[in-house]
């Protein structure tokens, strides 16, 4: 009599029959548990892991996003293993942004290598992964009909510019004086003014095809609300459009390449300043007796936010209308774009208010802050 030699379920996909579609820790253990007792399963676990990659990119994702979600919810071992999947999943960069995220994934991996720890617990971590990223949500796509102006290569120049901004703002962070920290970052804006005026002149004098681009920054908790203003407000200053994703954790800034990359540098620095100003203050009000510090922080994080957003306006308004001849009329041709461009992304958005803001001496502390990073506007470039 013959019988049925067919193969059942490998390990793998029994384990993750066991582990992935429940949320408990027994379930979790099951499938880790198939896992350490077969070693021959590691491949096929690993190729499992790049399909679930794979997948987070048809779902809009891109490498610093996943990282950064996975970073959120889980722990630095599942960042490290994510990192490596996204490493060995092999896709063809999209674009110089995507190039970029892949090199400080390798460099941060050179960096920390992956401790020994037995298998029961490396499997355990590795469904606990592959759980959060089968859940991943569609996200909206970043990348622009047509040719996209980050697909240029970066030329000498460029190079040479935002070397010298990231260099100026890394001297702005790492002063302890206010004075030489508002003229740094002054200089910086400055310098990202001429950038971005001269990008979109070139790109007016050759027709060239451009279109607005969009990234996604990350906004962390604590206080993300009063960071997800200050990002806005300096998109807002740099011609472009933020959209908050508050259950994510990021906003999408939609705008021309050189202005996204000047909202980035600035909004990083900006925040590095908040926090070296918040940490000096809060210290001095503790020394005063003074214990409330969720409320001080909370309150002097809105209160920079809110001034910056002033400020940072103020110097838009002086810049457009120092502007002449053949600027005006390209800088409005580039705002009506970067509109359309986030309404088709986000056809329905939601205000936001500041909630929690009561504590008057870390508004007024905070204000002051705003003040002294104050990043003003200079003459006209010729």
């Amino acid at each position: 009599m013959s019988s049925s030699s067919t193969p059942g379920p490998g390990t793998v996909e029994r384990a993750f029959q066991a582990a992935l579609y429940a949320d408990t820790d027994a379930t979790l253990d099951t499938g880790a548990s198939l896992l350490a007792a077969d070693p021959a399963s590691d491949a096929e676990l690993t190729r499992r892991g790049e399909e679930f990659v794979a997948a987070a990119w048809r779902r809009g994702w891109q490498p610093a996003d996943v990282v950064r979600f996975v970073r959120r919810e889980l722990d630095d071992v599942h960042v490290r293993l994510v990192s490596a999947l996204i490493l060995s999943e092999n896709r063809a960069p999209q674009g110089p942004r995507w190039s970029a995220q892949l090199e400080e994934l390798h460099a941060q991996a050179e960096q920390e290598p992956a401790p020994r720890t037995d298998r029961f617990s490396h499997a355990t971590a590795v469904l606990e992964l592959y759980r959060l990223l089968l859940r991943l949500p569609t996200l909206e796509p970043l990348d622009a009909p047509g040719p996209h102006p980050a697909a240029s290569p970066a030329t000498p120049h460029d190079s040479r510019m935002l070397t010298r901004i990231r260099a100026l703002l890394a001297k702005a962070e790492a002063t302890g004086f206010p004075e030489e920290a508002e003229a740094l970052s002054a200089k910086a804006q400055e310098l990202m003014a001429r950038h971005s005026i001269d990008e979109a002149l070139l790109a007016a004098r050759t027709h060239a095809k451009d279109a607005p681009g969009a990234c996604r920054v990350g906004v962390e908790p604590p206080y993300e609300t009063a960071k997800a203003v200050l990002l806005d407000a300096v998109a807002g200053a740099n011609r472009c459009r933020a959209v908050w994703n508050e259950a994510l954790g990021f906003s999408t800034v939609v705008g021309f390449e050189p202005d996204l990359e000047a909202v980035e540098l600035l909004y990083t620095s900006l925040l590095v300043q908040a926090t070296a100003a918040m940490t000096k203050a809060e210290a001095a009000q503790r020394a005063g007796g003074r214990k409330r510090t969720k409320t001080f922080r909370q309150s002097f994080l809105a209160a920079y936010a809110h001034r910056i957003g002033d400020r940072l306006a103020s110097v838009a308004e002086g810049q457009v209308a120092a502007s002449e001849g053949e600027l005006l009329p390209v800088l409005a041709a580039r705002d009506v774009a970067v509109a359309d461009r986030m309404d088709r992304m986000f056809p329905e958005t939601v205000t936001t208010r500041l909630r929690g803001v009561s504590d008057a001496a870390g508004w007024q502390e905070g204000a002051a802050a705003a003040d002294r990073a104050q990043v003003k506007g200079r003459r006209p470039i010729p």
